[in-house]
């Protein structure tokens, strides 16, 4: 069974990492989300993937992940209706660990987020200055709530 340990950070108002290079364009939406799953179509650069999660506990959850073709996702991301976010996405090393860094644009535009992914809820990480209050129990910054409410509406 896929698990994923995820912790997320702000990242702090002019923090931006100079080493984040060029990054990559993504867009996902989400064909099913509440509380106990959700069923998310990501195009990222030049791939694709369906991805299934389950419900949050502390800062882990189930999750599968498939590589789908990018046509199929295309078809599939209007299915999404509205629930759609954009972004791009920068890999950062640092320490031990590889930082997703997130630049949100269209309504989610002014949002910046940075995540790793850790192999137990207790591994420790060195924290970069760059990343400010984490928010990794919020809700809010959980990206299909953003799909269905925008950060430009808070």
């Amino acid at each position: 069974m896929g698990i994923e340990i995820e912790r997320k950070f702000l990242v702090k108002e002019g923090g931006w990492p100079v080493a984040a290079g060029e990054g990559l364009m993504c867009r996902q939406g989400y064909l099913h989300s509440d509380e106990e799953r959700v069923v998310r179509v990501r195009i990222i650069g030049e791939q694709a993937f369906l991805t299934i999660k389950g419900a949050t506990i502390g800062i882990t959850r189930s999750e599968f992940e498939y590589e789908i073709p990018v046509p199929d996702a295309e078809a599939l991301l209007p299915l999404c209706g509205e629930a759609v976010v954009e972004k791009k996405r920068y890999f950062i090393e640092h320490g031990d660990v590889t930082w997703e860094l997130d630049v949100f644009s269209g309504v989610n535009e002014g949002l910046l987020m940075a995540e790793i992914e850790l192999e137990s809820e207790e591994q420790e990480f060195d924290l970069p200055d760059w990343a400010g209050k984490e928010v990794s129990s919020d809700p809010r910054y959980y990206n299909a709530y953003l799909a269905q409410r925008p950060f430009s509406t808070w």
